[in-house]
């Protein structure tokens, strides 16, 4: 036998190891353990939160609009992980996407080439607001916004931003300073140059720009905290009055945005509004992959983009990634293929239609409003001396504890999945995914009808849970 055709003894073949890493093993052998991982490990007052509210549910796996629990119980989702799960929960054109581009094994985020998802996703985002002309790809909605005020100001060369009470735009430290909710900027201080105006009040918007140094009003086209609507007109004249001052538009649609309100931005409800600047994120990850987006004009982007040596002045690490790219493309593509901001439009009024014919029937229903599938639902105090005594008890403990006695029978007894909308607001909001139908407000018209009557007979378990509540209310909720 020659020496190239001799071979060594391998000795025993090895055993094949078992990979350390088994994902589906994990979550049996510890998936029991969810609540106090997140107690030892991460946030503690969540759980603690969740099991004084009665939320601490365990839910099994999720489809479109409903959840499951162990039992094969469904419960409706009416939150949409706030207004991220546009399409619902694993929306099989999504997940074909992920699947796709993940087999696809493509060089990405090389930051030395320019790939061609990024692009395609501008280009279909753009084609919904024909005015603006570049996108900035990051991997939130606070980082959307933090986009945004950066190029308002270097545009503009002016450091203060506007913006509106009670607003909610992120809470990263730039978001922050243009949050409308004391609660969330108290201990983060000092932020922003920043002054806060009353929503539709165009004489204290006017007031602020003639000081000469206000960058851009950034805004929610409809408010997420309380559900709060501008007059008719109002964007429209702010933009003119920004525009003369020489200040920006920023429209913040990253809950109102991709069809939430029946039409594809909220900002397209009034004519001729066409803000400088648009923020994106959420229902365009389809749920899976973080991603946000800021649209702007292009005279803007080449403000900050101004040389080759500013080429990275503004990036993300993540931003523009090919898994959160093919999900944008998936979804914009599942909205145009399946009507998504027609029936946001059609079923949203028909369920505000059908809610807002109860507040003739409940003295403690005040007020329902919204546009498209973003509705709020408003309580107030009750004219009966009975119910009155009741409410007064709550408000004195804490405003919005009414709000949260509905949200928690809506579950408990509905399996229905909703919260209230800020901090001291009596408001309900509700922010479904947008593929759901008249099944699904049936079902939720019922269950409130349901609870309202309850509340107004007296119902010995919702109002002792109110009680609850107040104790803790009362105690600082330590």
């Amino acid at each position: 036998m020659t020496a190239e055709t001799t071979t060594p003894d391998a000795g025993p073949t090895p055993t094949a190891r078992r990979p350390s890493f088994d994902l589906a093993r994990l979550l049996a052998e510890r998936g029991a353990e969810r609540y106090e991982l997140h107690t030892r490990h991460l946030n503690h007052q969540l759980p603690r939160m969740l099991r004084t509210i009665g939320f601490d549910k365990v839910y099994e796996r999720a489809e479109g609009a409903y959840f499951w629990d162990a039992d094969g119980q469904d419960y409706l989702d009416m939150l949409a992980g706030f207004g991220v799960m546009g399409l619902g929960r694993h929306h099989p054109v999504v997940r074909r996407a992920l699947h796709d581009v993940l087999d696809a094994s493509l060089a990405d985020l090389t930051r030395f080439d320019c790939p061609p998802l990024p692009g395609l996703l501008a280009e279909r985002l753009l084609a919904h607001t024909p005015h603006l002309d570049r996108v900035f790809f990051g991997n939130s909605g606070t980082e959307a916004v933090e986009t945004a005020l950066k190029f308002a100001r270097c545009a503009t060369g002016r450091p203060r931003v506007l913006y509106c009470e009670h607003a909610f735009h992120g809470l990263t430290a730039g978001s922050l300073s243009v949050n409308g909710e004391g609660g969330f900027r108290d201990g983060f201080g000092p932020l922003l140059p920043d002054t806060a105006v009353p929503l539709g009040d165009l004489d204290a918007l006017e007031r602020e720009l003639r000081r000469g140094d206000v960058a851009a009003l950034v805004v929610e086209p409809v408010q997420g905290k309380g559900v709060f609507l501008p007059p008719p007109g109002w964007l429209h004249a702010a933009q003119e009055l920004l525009h003369r001052h020489k200040a920006l538009l920023v429209a913040d649609e990253v809950q109102t945005g991709l069809g939430r309100t029946g039409e594809f931005f909220a900002y397209q409800h009034e004519t001729g509004v066409e803000p400088d600047l648009v923020c994106v994120a959420k229902s365009l990850s389809g749920g899976y992959v973080p991603v946000g987006a800021t649209l702007g004009k292009d005279w803007i982007f080449k403000k900050v983009y101004s040389s080759m040596d500013r080429v990275l002045v503004h990036s993300a690490s993540f931003g523009s990634n090919a898994q959160a790219m093919a999900a944008g493309l998936a979804v914009l593509a599942v909205m145009e293929d399946e009507g998504i901001v027609a029936n946001a439009r059609t079923t949203g009024e028909l369920l505000r239609s059908r809610l807002a014919a109860l507040t003739a029937k409940y003295e403690l229903l005040h007020d329902v409003r919204g546009r498209g599938l973003m509705i709020g639902i408003e309580f107030g105090r009750p004219s009966s001396l009975r119910l009155r005594s009741r409410w007064t008890m709550l408000q004195a403990a804490r405003k919005g504890l009414f709000a949260q006695m509905v949200v928690v029978p809506l579950l408990q007894k509905h399996r229905i999945l909703t919260q209230v909308s800020g901090d001291h607001l009596e408001v309900i909001k509700l922010i479904p995914p947008l593929i759901i139908g008249e099944k699904e407000v049936d079902r939720f018209v019922d269950a409130f009808t349901a609870v309202m009557d309850d509340a107004h007979n007296g119902g010995g378990l919702m109002w002792d849970f109110g009680r609850t509540l107040v104790k803790q209310a009362v105690s600082g909720g330590r």
